[in-house]
């Protein structure tokens, strides 16, 4: 069964509101989150630190520029 991620042409953006005590923590937990899920090559997009913690938004990188794509291997 082929991969949903291997149509992805160069990235997934995720966003949501982290509770924390400052935006270097929110910065190391969002980044930390995407590592769980799986990615390894993650930046962080936007950050406001407000109230209780952060609104944050992280591009998880499926590919950079240069490499082999995925969507790529099935066509002839």
């Amino acid at each position: 069964m082929e991969r949903v991620l291997d149509r992805v042409m160069d990235a997934l953006d995720l966003e949501t509101f982290l509770v924390c005590d400052s935006e270097e923590e929110g910065r190391r937990l969002i980044l930390q989150l995407l590592q769980d899920m799986g990615f390894k090559d993650a930046d962080v997009v936007f950050i406001q630190f407000q109230g209780p913690g952060v609104r944050v938004r992280a591009r998880a990188y499926v590919h950079r520029s240069g490499d082999v794509y995925g969507w790529l291997k099935n066509q002839n």
